[in-house]
């Protein structure tokens, strides 16, 4: 029987197999649109998604234009953009393409451009490894990148519509055609007077550029790039100098991709001021500018210094470069700002990244839950390309080295720079898997019975490596016949190969197994993961029950003359849903997840743990807030956000004691408690007091504790808590603080909501009420269940709207009953202050959902009010 030529169908196994991988990678990916489809259109993932398409929306409605000016956020001032609109272009483009015109259809043809692009990085990733090895390597690679978890799963997920898997693909085109310049251009002599000697190098350097711009034009985060090809050439030209080797195809090389970048950045434009790499300024041509002078000043140095010992160049190298920084720092402030600081501010990290998920440092136990064994894996892939260039260095392996090198330290920085990671996982384990596949396979064939005596065991198998150095021969010999090479006959084959290969195969099956499972489970979960349907109901009510702030949603604006309507106003909350706000109530945020408007003194982080209204009124009147929305998440688990952006001490709030385990232990566990100031915060008084005064209600805890200092821990210890009526725990407190012994202190504290959910109702002193500020709407939802009649009824999220209101003159506490949309009822009480009440809610005239149900009473008097709304929103004095 004839046997089948596997070699003659080899690229059309390879292409079905490559297509495998892609199908595979759109089901996993794809998963999530089973649940996350709406007859409104998608319920996307996170945050950012809303925004994007927002953008894309805005970009269907003036194909081709992009807004780098934002009015629908950041309100009063309206934000820049600073990435570009490549993304939202692609989406743009595929919606006119497929008819898409829509919000519902717009969202879903948005929803799969994710998983397309982690589609296409299987092919990418294939040749990428290709070029590095071979083709088996390729497949391996092709197949991990298919089934690698991370950042790079999720945000490569249907529904999370971003730009950060666009940021993963073209970064890899261009990596991938930065290598095949590499190879093209290494060993060959060049010549200004022969073209064809520089051709195809200018060719593959060129569409090199042409890569980088695409991701340049997709987001400015592509200079980290540029870093990576400058570390690489820093390094090759050393390596380079120590093998006697010249470096001409680094100047080439660098001279064109960037020139070509430079061309490129300049015809797009530069839409921001300044020089920041952030923005698009001209910043960055300057920075493409600093590479290729320095290839140049690098060349200049190898050959001044080519004869001459290998220890002056890294000596030259350090001194100019020192030189350099010094100069750019006293002279050229900008450029240092530009080149060095942003470098340096890039890697580094400051306290409010704490909060920001996807912006905190990577730790070891993340990185191994996110990669596990490929980390191993990616380690035996640097060794791996490392012993290959132990004899004669691969410019295009260094490149694949420092670019990884770079990522994983970007990473670590920042875990959300695991979506890039992630091609350098992939990668470099199927470097390693292949590398083993190539040293063991003989053994194996030979164990595997392919014939002892057999053609198949005298005959070497052709590699690629070897089948390019048969085509090519020596210069002006003849091509060696590899059929003619001749291998050492073995009775028995290498047993620790084979067991070699066996491991690394099971641990790679091990790690794309594990990976793949977590990626179906990640899948499956994020389709009940979309935006919480109480945020849903609130932000749709306020879209059809709010005054329209007078701007084009669709309109793209000029910053430099637009001017906001006079009806316009904005929305205060939590950075976190700035972008839920723009999209589904079409109204203006103060802040953003840009983490923009957080900060400052008018930023939403020091309004929401105010404990003054006076100075919480007076950042809305600034920044032109008319309506407030709380949600639990922000008054409990993301409390400590607004607080670490406010920079003002979370110990002041939320401070954590050290307390037995058990009674009588000596082993003691941190607990966090919640301080009287906790209360006061606006936050809690909206969320938690419908900005109601509210009196303590139970008993709370009086505690007694000894300073960490005296007692040589690290946090206070305490030492005795009693549960007390608030009025004795207050004088229980002054009485032992009045005689304590050095070092100790009593103080009255409430539960954290982690160990009792209600404690965030029960303040331990009188929390006055707040003035201004009207509950209008809240969500169905009771966080504490279904808890009956006489249970806590707190709603997962509120709307309040901010009022002049209405002056009344008296003294003692006014109340007002109050019925909300939800049917609950509460009673709206206020102490006087200076004999004048100065009150939210009108008892007639006003058509909203929360409404009051009486007049306004002086508690124990027969005095009675009605206030109108006019009253209200005109700060009319009753009486």
């Amino acid at each position: 029987m004839a046997q089948m030529d596997l070699k003659k169908y080899q690229p059309y196994i390879i292409i079905g197999i490559i297509i495998l991988f892609a199908l595979l990678t759109l089901w996993t990916r794809g998963i999530p649109s089973e649940g996350l489809v709406t007859a409104e259109g998608v319920n996307l993932l996170g945050n950012d998604p809303w925004y994007k398409v927002r953008q894309v929306e805005q970009t269907v409605a003036n194909f081709p234009g992009y807004a780098w000016f934002e009015a629908m956020t950041l309100y009063p001032t309206g934000d820049n953009i600073h990435w570009g609109p490549l993304f939202a272009q692609i989406i743009a483009t595929l919606c006119l393409l497929t008819g898409a015109s829509t919000r519902p259809e717009i969202m879903v043809v948005a929803s799969w451009v994710p998983p397309l692009m982690a589609v296409a990085m299987v092919p990418v990733t294939y040749l990428l490894a290709r070029k590095i090895a071979d083709w088996k390597t390729g497949l391996i690679a092709a197949g991990l990148i298919a089934v690698i978890g991370s950042n790079y799963a999720y945000r490569s997920l249907f529904g999370f519509v971003d730009h950060h898997i666009a940021e993963t693909l073209f970064s890899t085109i261009f990596v991938l055609a930065y290598v095949a310049a590499l190879l093209a251009a290494r060993d060959r002599s060049f010549s200004p007077k022969n073209f064809e000697t520089l051709k195809i190098p200018v060719i593959t350097a060129a569409l090199a550029g042409i890569a980088y711009l695409l991701g340049y034009f997709n987001m400015p985060t592509m200079i980290l790039f540029a870093l990576i090809v400058a570390a690489f050439t820093l390094v090759q030209f050393i390596l380079d100098f120590f093998e006697g080797r010249s470096s001409e195809y680094l100047v080439l090389i660098n001279a064109v991709v960037f020139g070509v970048v430079i061309i490129g950045a300049a015809a797009f434009g530069f839409p921001h001021s300044g020089f920041s790499l952030v923005f698009y300024t001209v910043g960055h041509a300057v920075a493409y500018a600093a590479l290729i002078a320095g290839t140049l000043v690098l060349y200049a140095l190898s050959v001044f210094l080519k004869d001459r010992p290998k220890c002056y160049f890294p000596a030259a190298l350090a001194a100019v470069a020192a030189l350099a920084v010094a100069v750019l720092y006293i002279a050229l402030p900008e450029i240092y700002d530009l080149l060095i600081a942003n470098l340096l501010s890039f890697f580094g990290t400051g306290a409010t990244t704490t909060t920001v998920q996807e912006a905190r440092a990577w730790s070891f136990d993340a990185a191994w839950a996110t990669f596990h064994w490929g980390l191993v894996l990616t380690a035996g892939g640097a060794a791996a390309l490392l012993w290959q260039n132990r004899e004669r260095v691969n410019p295009a392996h260094v490149f694949v080295l420092i670019w990884t090198a770079i990522i994983l330290a970007s990473t670590a920085a920042h875990v959300r720079y695991e979506y890039y990671l992630a091609a350098n996982i992939a990668l470099l384990a199927a470097v390693f898997a292949g590398a083993v596949i190539d040293a063991t396979w003989r053994d194996v064939a030979h164990f595997l019975g392919r014939g002892s005596g057999s053609r198949a065991s005298s005959v070497p198998e052709v590699t690629d490596k070897q089948e390019t150095s048969a085509k090519k021969g020596k210069k002006g010999g003849k091509a060696p016949d590899v059929r003619k090479a001749k291998t050492p006959r073995r009775d028995q084959p290498d047993y620790l190969k084979i067991g070699a290969l066996a491991l690394v195969a099971g641990v790679t099956l091990i790690f794309a197994g594990t990976s793949l499972l977590g990626n179906i489970a990640l899948a499956t979960s994020a389709k009940y993961a979309g935006m919480d349907s109480q945020w849903m109901e609130a932000l749709e009510w306020m879209g059809e029950n709010t005054p329209d702030p007078g701007v084009d949603y669709y309109a793209i604006y000029d910053p430099n003359t637009f001017t906001y309507p006079e009806e316009s106003y904005g929305v205060m909350s939590w950075w976190d849903f700035g972008h839920w706000i723009t999209f589904i109530a079409k109204r203006i945020p103060n802040n953003n997840p840009f983490q923009h408007g957080v900060s400052g003194p008018n930023g939403s982080a020091v309004y929401l743990v105010s404990t003054d209204e006076a100075a919480a009124n007076r950042i809305l009147d600034t920044i032109g807030t008319r309506y407030v929305i709380t949600d639990i998440e922000v008054d409990t688990g993301k409390f400590h956000a607004p607080v670490t952006w406010a920079d003002v001490g979370q110990e002041r709030f939320q401070p954590y004691f050290l307390l037995p385990v058990s009674a009588g232990s000596s082993e003691y566990q941190a607990v966090p408690f919640n301080t009287q100031e906790y209360y006061l915060t606006m936050i809690s008084r909206l969320h938690n007091f419908d900005g109601s005064m509210t009196d303590p209600t139970s008993q709370v805890i009086y505690a007694e504790y000894r300073d960490a200092g005296t007692a040589n821990t690290s946090l206070p210890v305490i030492t005795r808590t009693q549960q007390m009526n608030a009025t004795e725990a207050a004088a229980a407190v002054e009485a032992y603080n009045r005689n304590a012994p050095a070092g100790s202190h009593a103080t009255l504290l409430g539960m954290y909501y982690q160990f009792r959910g209600d404690s965030i109702l029960q303040p331990l002193e009188r929390v006055p009420a707040l003035q201004h500020y009207r509950l209008v709407h809240e969500t169905p939802q009771n966080v504490y269940g279904n808890v009956g009649e006489d249970g806590p009824d707190l709603k997962a999220v509120k709307i309040f709207e901010y009022v002049p209101g209405a002056h009344i003159k008296g003294e003692g506490i006014i109340e007002v009953p109050i019925v909300t949309n939800t049917g609950r009822m509460f009673t709206y009480r206020q102490e006087s202050v200076n004999g004048t009440f100065i009150v939210p809610y009108a008892t007639s005239g006003w058509s909203g959902e929360v409404k009051a149900t009486g007049q306004y009473r002086i508690a124990g008097t027969g005095q009675t009010f009605d206030v109108t709304e006019e009253d209200i929103l005109q700060g009319h004095t009753i009486n």
